[in-house]
Order: structure tokens, then C-alpha cells, then sequence
């Protein structure tokens, strides 16, 4: 059985929107024209109207692509029967709204088997949310994204709250803290797509980015403050002359006493970047932290893998916090650094094929489909991306 070459028209008129009442009455008639001798197949799963509705949308759209792409005269049965059914049960739905699906009695099974490869090609890549694991002194974990607000934990006279925007906040319980309490140390991790906020007990603000963690005592005692971070983090730290803040990132630290700022210290990064918005750092890296500079507000540290600190004016503050202000922001940026910040918030993997030489700026938000961002990028006309499942596919 073939499609008329009009009706694959009209087909296509209709996901647009563009269909006509004269031209919907067209498709309608094909549709009633075939014969009731086609058998009824129940989907495997209950699926409410709008999943089915949406399900068989998705593999018509799929199966006119396969046929739009095979070459003129070529077109195997296998392919063109997978496009009928589709187009059939597509219709079906949408003239009697009807819960079951059409196919030939010789192709039910094998059509029920390709569904399943239709839909791992066709499911969404969304953009990252408010996730994280937060991990106890006493090794258990805790979902936050998961978790209700109120408290959800309390280790010694300390007091761990979910407040209702989603924000994690540590609370001294009424007791006085001194240097002989014992430590509590916790640890909060973002997976690849997720990104989390947590207010310290010293009042620190602490935004983390995908696939990072913050490591840190639940109360500061002693005569200094200090955590430890992967990935990237962006911090509002409390002011407190008497107890500096100190961040160790990869090789390098970072000593504050009251300032915001911003830490990349991503493993597949070149260097550990840290950009300073607001008050004065001291960077230390290299063996025993020898290497030492001093960061002012604008200015940018990079420490690379040697350890050796080098110092820009000027940094570009927009870019560097893009990412906590929900946007992605490039300036001639080259498209693998591009793909690394993509793949760790929409939770992909990233293959390439041929020599991909791009710097591309722009600026994008992070909640929009990642196809919608492709086609953004690919407008350059210098790179290519195919989405394969979770595998982004770039070329030239």
C-alpha cells in the first residue's frame, strides 16, 4: 500500500498548522477510504488521550522523515508500511479519538518492536532543574529535589531545613557554639542537569552549577571557614573579619573575608577560573601554595594543571556568572567549550566527527529545548549537530 504523494502533502500542511477545512475533509475521506478488515491492536500500557495522541504524533514524524530521506524509487516496503501505519492510526485519533493503534495483522509485532527504538530516538532533551543529593555526616543521603520543605534533618543542636523556594538553610538550634563541638560535615552534589542553592550556617550563600558538589562543615568553629568544591560554584560569602573564608577548588585556594565571586573548577577544564564581582581574594596554588596573587573586583585568576596563577583585568563578569542567572552567554567562544556546558546541563554526551573550528557568540537561556539551542548555533552555517537518543553528534 502507498501513500499518495498528495496525502504525504497534506500530512505535512497539518503539523504546520496550514491545513485548509476543504483540504482537512481531503485527508479525512482517505482516511474512511480504507477497508475495516485492518486488525485492532491494544497498546501494552495505559496511556491517557494526550500520551497516545502524543506518542503516535511523535512516530508519524519520525516515520515521513525516513521517508522523505530515502532516495527516490528506493523507498523499501518495510519503511513506506511503517509510514502508512503511522499516518493511519494518526488520523484514527484524531477523527474518533479512539485508544488503540492500527496496524496489518503480518506487522503488529514487528511494529510494537520498532516502537520502542521510535521512542528512545524521539525522547525530549530537556533542560537541567533544582536537583541534588545531599549526604550526612553519618554517610545517608537525602534527595532534595524529591525531599518536602521543613526540616529534614538534625545533627546535633543543628537544625537542616528545605524552605519552600526550593533553598537549603542550616539552623543553630538555641546553643551556644563553641571550638569544642564536634564536626558535622556534609556534602551537597548536582548531578549533570541539575543545579542547587544552599544558605551555610554562617549565612554564605552558595549557588552550585551541574555535576558539582560543595563539601563543608555544618557549623564553622576555629578561627576560619572552609569548604571544599567541585565543578562550579557562585558565592555570597558572610562577612566576618575574625574568620576568613577559605574555598579549596582542585589545586588552588581561595581566601576571602566577605565578598562574591565565582569558582570553575571543572576536571575537563583546562584551568580553574575565579571571578571576583565583589570585595578582595588572595589565590594560592602550586606546591605548598607558593604561587599567591590578589584578585580585585573585574579581575579574573586562572590556575592551570602546572599550578601556575596568571591574572587577567577586565574579566567578563556577565559570562562568568551567565550560568547562575539562568543564560548561557558566549563571546567568541569555541564550540567544545560550548558542548561542555551543554552536556553537563541537558545531561548529554558529546561526539565528534571531522575537525569542528568555531567560535560562536551569542547569548541563550537555559530553559529552552536544546534543539531550539542547535538551531541557534548551527545558523552559522559552520557546525552541524544530529541527536542521537543522549548522544549529540557534532560535525562540520
Amino acid at each position: 500500500m502507498q501513500i499518495p504523494e498528495n496525502i504525504l502533502v497534506l500530512i505535512e500542511k497539518y503539523q504546520k498548522g496550514q491545513l485548509t477545512t476543504t483540504e482537512k475533509q481531503t485527508l479525512d475521506e482517505w482516511y474512511h477510504s480504507f477497508e475495516d478488515t485492518m486488525a485492532e491492536v491494544n497498546t501494552s500500557e495505559e496511556l491517557s488521550e494526550l500520551q497516545l495522541y502524543e506518542r503516535i504524533k511523535n512516530r508519524l514524524l519520525v516515520t515521513i522523515d525516513i521517508n522523505k530521506e530515502a532516495e527516490p524509487g528506493k523507498t523499501s516496503k518495510r519503511k513506506t508500511y511503517l509510514a502508512v501505519a503511522a499516518a493511519v492510526a494518526f488520523l484514527a485519533l484524531l477523527s474518533t479519538g479512539a485508544y488503540y493503534l492500527l496496524f496489518s495483522n503480518g506487522n503488529a509485532k514487528e511494529l510494537a518492536k520498532q516502537d520502542k527504538q521510535v521512542q528512545k530516538a524521539i525522547a525530549p532533551i530537556i533542560p537541567g532543574g533544582n536537583k541534588a543529593i545531599l549526604t550526612l555526616a553519618d554517610g545517608s543521603t537525602v534527595v532534595l529535589d524529591s525531599t518536602d520543605n521543613g526540616t529534614i534533618s538534625e545533627q546535633g543542636n543543628i537544625k537542616v531545613k528545605k524552605l519552600k523556594n526550593g533553598l537549603l538553610a542550616y539552623e543553630i538550634n538555641g546553643k551556644f557554639i563553641t571550638e569544642n563541638d564536634e564536626l558535622f560535615y556534609n556534602t551537597i552534589s548536582t548531578p549533570r542537569g541539575g543545579q542547587y542553592q544552599v544558605t551555610l550556617s554562617d549565612g554564605t550563600n552558595v549557588w552550585l552549577n551541574a555535576a558539582s558538589s560543595i563539601r563543608f562543615p555544618v557549623v564553622f568553629v576555629g578561627k576560619e571557614r572552609k569548604v571544599e568544591i567541585t565543578g562550579e560554584a557562585y558565592m555570597e560569602v558572610a562577612k566576618n573579619k575574625e574568620k576568613p573564608f577559605k574555598v579549596k577548588a582542585g589545586s588552588s585556594e581561595i581566601e576571602v573575608l566577605g565578598t562574591h565571586f565565582n569558582v570553575n573548577a571543572y576536571d575537563d577544564e583546562a584551568s580553574i577560573k575565579t571571578t571576583l564581582l565583589e570585595g578582595a581574594v588572595k589565590i594560592s596554588a602550586g606546591e605548598n601554595n607558593q604561587a599567591i596573587k590578589y584578585l580585585k573586583p573585574g579581575q579574573q585568576s586562572s590556575v592551570n594543571k602546572n599550578g601556575n596563577v596568571a591574572v587577567m583585568n577586565n574579566a567578563d563578569i556577565e559570562e562568568a556568572v551567565a550560568w547562575k542567572n539562568g543564560l548561557f552567554i558566549f563571546k567568541s567562544t569555541d564550540v567544545k567549550t560550548i558542548m561542555r556546558q551543554i552536556s553537563r546541563w541537558y545531561n548529554v554526551d558529546v561526539e565528534y566527527k571531522g575537525n569542528v573550528n568555531l567560535h560562536f557568540t551569542g547569548q541563550l537561556t537555559r530553559n529552552e529545548d536544546v534543539k531550539e539551542v542547535f538551531e541557534k548555533i548551527a545558523l552559522t552555517d559552520e557546525v552541524h549537530f544530529k541527536i542521537d537518543g543522549r548522544r549529540i553528534i557534532v560535525s562540520p
